[in-house]
């Protein structure tokens, strides 16, 4: 685990999982990967745990990848890195998962909600995935998900043209089940998970397969982006924008 991710399993069988690198915008580092991912192949293995709720601190969500730890850790390939292993980990996790969204919440922070049962956001929640216009590609299945979701020309704004998505948005393009008052948004988040706990186990993980249909395809997706992603990472534009990134400078 890490000090910046706290995991707390609450009586009535549901985990808490609380990004909490408030300084950084909870922007996620390797060691919070790790720590994310080992939470949900835990709750996978424990009988005990029925669901895992995803927070943050009040007002964040995510700010995505910490993009310093994250270029230091993948000269070896995206496909050696913790978010990797972390977005498999998302994608065949059988424990139902909730998303309480507060504030921002881009990149994997948003993408995460995809691969998330139930999403509950805050009037300040604000969602965005700007990978094309770092130089990437989407990720975590986002391609294949999004489109799904919002459809295919909706998803194109989305994805290549970055839109920033506030809560009333989410809602509406049905990304978010309900926009629930701040201090009331992590609460209500147990609240909805304790339910999906405390329903007939064998029932709740067969309605949830048929629900979320076929997990092969999104897998497939998944590696496709994976491929495409680390070829994108190696490539001069996307050095380009990420070093200008960093250092808060235009790209060429």
């Amino acid at each position: 685990m890490t000090e910046h991710v706290s995991i707390a399993d609450r009586g009535n069988g549901v985990r808490l999982v609380t990004l909490d690198r408030p300084q950084k915008k909870n922007a996620l580092t390797g060691a919070m990967y790790d720590a994310m991912r080992t939470a949900l192949e835990e709750a996978d293995a424990a009988p005990s745990i029925r669901a895992v709720v995803f927070a943050g601190q009040p007002g964040m969500f995510s700010a995505g990848n910490d993009l310093s730890d994250f270029l230091a850790r993948s000269g070896a390939g995206f496909s050696e890195t913790p978010a990797l292993r972390f977005i498999r980990q998302l994608a065949r996790t059988e424990t139902p998962m909730v998303a309480a969204v507060d504030g921002i919440a881009v990149g994997i922070g948003a993408t995460l909600t995809l691969h998330c049962d139930l999403v509950y956001a805050s009037p300040a929640a604000r969602l965005r995935m700007p990978f094309v216009e770092l130089g990437l590609v989407p990720e975590a299945a986002s391609s294949y998900l999004l489109p799904l979701r919002v459809g295919r020309l909706k998803a194109t704004e989305i994805l290549l043209l970055s839109e920033m998505l506030d809560a009333d948005a989410a809602f509406g393009l049905g990304l978010v089940n309900a926009v629930i008052p701040s201090d009331m948004l992590v609460e209500h988040a147990l609240s909805q998970a304790g339910r999906l706990a405390a329903l007939p186990p064998g029932a709740l993980a067969a309605s949830r397969r048929l629900i979320r249909g076929d997990r092969d395809r999104v897998e497939a997706a998944l590696e496709a982006e994976a491929r495409a992603f680390d070829a994108q990472l190696r490539s001069p534009e996307a050095q380009e924008r990420l070093n200008a990134f960093l250092s808060r400078s235009r790209p060429a």
